[in-house]
């Protein structure tokens, strides 16, 4: 079972100590296609769950990716602005988009859990 927990946005979400990194699940990169560009959000900034705090370019769509819950921006993965290619290569590894100090760690449980989600994606083909 993985650490992982959804969004039906399509985001992902791995706890990590204090807290928790974010990025856009393998079902939604490859929905894109190629991703030329990324809009981070600023360190330090305040987020609420739901939110829209970053924007991911593709050669088919831009779209916005939103806060799967509550905090602040405590890291950005600045290496996407050199290589946004990273979200196709690695959606659920070096291709994170930012880490969030959660304001209610138990947020991220209410999320969805691996077989939840692909019951989802399942259920929207």
């Amino acid at each position: 079972m993985s650490e992982l927990r959804y969004t039906k946005d399509h985001e992902w979400v791995r706890p990590e100590g204090d807290a928790a990194t974010i990025g856009i699940t393998d079902h939604a990169q490859n929905a894109l296609g190629d991703v030329v560009f990324v809009d981070l959000p600023e360190v330090g900034r305040e987020v609420a769950a739901g939110e829209a705090v970053a924007v991911v370019e593709s050669v088919k769509a831009a779209s916005d990716v939103y806060a799967p819950i509550a905090g602040r921006i405590v890291e950005v993965n600045s290496a996407l602005s050199e290589d946004p290619g990273l979200i196709n290569r690695e959606p659920t590894g070096e291709g994170w988009f930012f880490k969030i100090e959660p304001k209610d760690p138990a947020e991220i449980d209410a999320l969805l859990d691996d077989s939840a989600y692909a019951a989802f994606v399942e259920s929207q083909a």
